[in-house]
Parts: structure tokens; sequence; C-alpha cells
């Protein structure tokens, strides 16, 4: 079996756990062997043991989990980037491969990062940072290795696209839409990550450097985020043919790639421009693909 290490039970952790129990036999069919959590990191112990199960070995110290004999792979899913990331090159430097949802770690240190694993001989796999359930990294790496791509535009923060749709659809101001995204679990207490476009612009990084084969320097990527957007700016829009929609736009030039977050106008015969609600949708331009 292949022995999965996992750091954090929080929202995604859990989650991660209940489809590696709730679909194992499926899972090692399609893997060619099982794959099966041993250990868990966690603050909470007690409520992280009715995350797991008894079956899986808990510990206070992830240090203790990144160097542990008994663990092939490293589910980092604890966010941050401080203690993520010396976590992540520590399970790197012991052998591990490493499977990680952390848009933030890697926009900002993945060149360290990918550098360490290929010395090494592990994998790093990210699938899960950019775009929720959107096997997009996998496109662009494998279903699209023969393209040139020319550009990437995509919806890929779902709590953004959600508050822009309630203020389309019922006439909502931003606070407004705002609040019921956060009591509705789709926004985070502290909601600037996702508001600010700065988790769009993690991602559309992430994706820049997947279409474009270059190292992007997250500090490089233009962020504006939806706080300043208006029911009259929607009123406007409408009126004139499009939809607003907070989009991450990676385009290679003539000498340079070009890489920007912010609310754009998406005329409504766009599909982009149908993606409603907090669901994400990308779409890419290639020479091949069309």
């Amino acid at each position: 079996a292949l022995r999965v290490g996992l750091i954090g039970t929080g929202v995604v952790g859990s989650g991660t756990c209940q489809v590696l129990t709730r679909n194992a036999e499926l899972i090692a069919q399609r893997a060619g062997r099982p794959i099966r959590l041993v250990m868990a990191a966690a603050r909470n112990l007690s409520k992280a043991a009715q995350v797991v199960g008894p079956e899986v070995a808990l510990v206070a110290d992830p240090w203790m989990l990144v160097r542990h004999p008994e663990v092939d792979v490293v589910v980092e899913v604890m966010g941050g980037v401080g203690l993520a990331k010396d976590l992540v090159l520590e399970a790197i430097a012991h052998g591990k491969h490493v499977v990680t949802a952390n848009k933030a770690l890697l926009a900002e240190h993945g060149g360290e990062i990918f550098a360490a694993a290929e010395a090494r001989g592990v994998v790093v796999a990210y699938e899960a940072a950019v775009a929720v359930s959107i096997p997009i990294i996998k496109a662009l790496r494998e279903g699209l290795a023969a393209n040139r791509i020319h550009e990437v535009v995509g919806i890929v923060n779902g709590t953004s696209n959600f508050i822009l749709s309630k203020m389309e659809e019922d006439g909502l101001d931003f606070a407004a839409a705002l609040r019921l995204a956060t009591e509705l679990g789709y926004a985070e207490a502290d909601p600037s990550f996702d508001v600010e476009g700065i988790d769009a612009a993690h991602k559309t990084a992430l994706l820049a450097a997947n279409a474009f084969g270059a190292d992007v320097p997250f500090a490089q990527v233009h962020a504006q985020g939806i706080t300043a957007v208006a029911p009259w700016d929607m009123a406007c829009a409408h009126a004139l043919g499009y939809r607003i929609k907070l989009l991450g736009v990676a385009r290679q030039g003539m000498d340079a790639i070009e890489v920007r977050v912010h609310p754009a106008l998406v005329p409504e015969s766009h599909w982009l421009a149908q993606v409603k609600g907090a669901m994400n949708g990308i779409w890419v331009n290639a020479d091949a693909a069309g």
C-alpha cells in the first residue's frame, strides 16, 4: 500500500480523509495499489480523532510525520506559507512525495520547492491548489502538451464569483452579498484573500507557470479585487450586454508574459459569463486545440 501522512484535518483535510476511505476500493483499482492514510498531524487531537478514525496514528508534532520512515506521501493541507514551506522541504529531503492544496505556498516559493523535489527525485503534486475539482494542471501539462498556449483565462475564486453573482441576480450591494457568502460558509471569517483578488492571483500565477513553462514571480502579478464593484456597475454592464466577473488572465505576448487578476467585462454570449455561484471555469486558447 502507498502510505499517506496528512498535515491538517480541517475542511480540506477531513474531506481528503473521507474520499480516501469512501472510495478506497475504487482508488486501489485505478492506482494499482491501495492508498492508505496511516498518520495525521493536527493541533486539536481529540477533534482530529473524530475525522480520521481509530486506525490512523495521530501526532501533535508535524515534524515527526514528515520524517517518519513509514510515510511515503505527505499531504499538506494546513495552509499558510512559513511553517508549511519548512515542512514540505523537510518531507522532500526525507525522500517523500508531497501533495498540496496550498496555492499561496507554491505561488510564492514554488521555484525552491520544485527544484528541491527534482534534485531528490520526488514528485510535488498540486492539482487541488488551482480551481478546486477542475483537472486543469493535468490538462495543461499533458493533454495540451503538444500545443503552444496563447492564453488562459479563468474564474478561479468561488467566493468572489458567488458575491458577484448575487449582486447581479438579486441587486445586492457588495457588503450584503459578502454577508450572505459568510453565512453560507463560502467566505472565511477574514475574506480579504478572496475579495482582494490575492487567492485568484496565486492560482493564476500557477496557471501561467504551467501554460508557458516560465517562472512567474507572484510579486509581479497585478491583483485587483471586487470590493469597489457596485450595483450600478452591474446595471451598466448588463445594459451594454456584459457581465462582471473576477478574471485571472495569463497571456503570452510577443516578448513577455502578462499575468493579472481584476474585475472584467465579459460578453453575455461568452461561456465564462454563464459560470455562476461558487463555481469555477477556465478557458484555454491554444494553437492546435483552439
